[in-house]
C-alpha cells in the first residue's frame, strides 16, 4: 500500500504469496490500491494458494496500470515451498524478477 501512495519508495516489487483474500472469502479482496499502483511488479504465487487462486490474481494485476507478471509455482500453497521444488524455487524467482527489471530499465 505504501508504493501505492507513494511510487518513489521502490523501484519494482517482488510480492511473494501476495494474500488476495482472506482463505475461503474471495469476496473480501485486498486490492482496493492496485489502480495507483505506479510500480512493476512480480507476483510470485502458489498455484494452490488458499489466499487467492492464479486466476484471482490474474484478473487482480489487470488493475495495476504499471508492468506486471505472475510466476505460479505448480503444486505449492501460500509457502511456495514444496519437497520437488526446493533446488530450483530461488533461481526461478529471481530470473523472473531479473526478467521483469530487463522490460523497464
Amino acid at each position: 500500500m505504501l508504493a501505492a501512495s507513494d511510487p518513489t519508495v521502490a523501484h519494482s516489487l517482488l510480492l511473494l504469496s501476495y494474500p488476495l483474500h482472506p482463505p475461503g472469502k474471495p469476496q473480501q479482496l485486498r486490492t482496493a490500491h492496485f489502480p495507483a499502483l505506479q510500480t512493476p511488479t512480480l507476483f510470485v504465487s502458489g498455484a494452490k494458494d488458499p489466499f487467492g487462486s492464479i486466476a484471482e490474481l490474474e484478473d487482480a494485476r489487470k488493475l495495476i496500470p504499471a508492468p506486471t507478471r505472475i510466476v505460479s509455482i505448480e503444486a505449492a500453497g501460500h509457502s511456495l515451498l514444496t519437497k520437488k521444488n526446493q533446488s530450483e524455487l530461488v533461481n526461478a524467482i529471481s530470473t523472473s524478477f531479473a526478467a521483469l527489471l530487463k522490460t523497464i530499465s
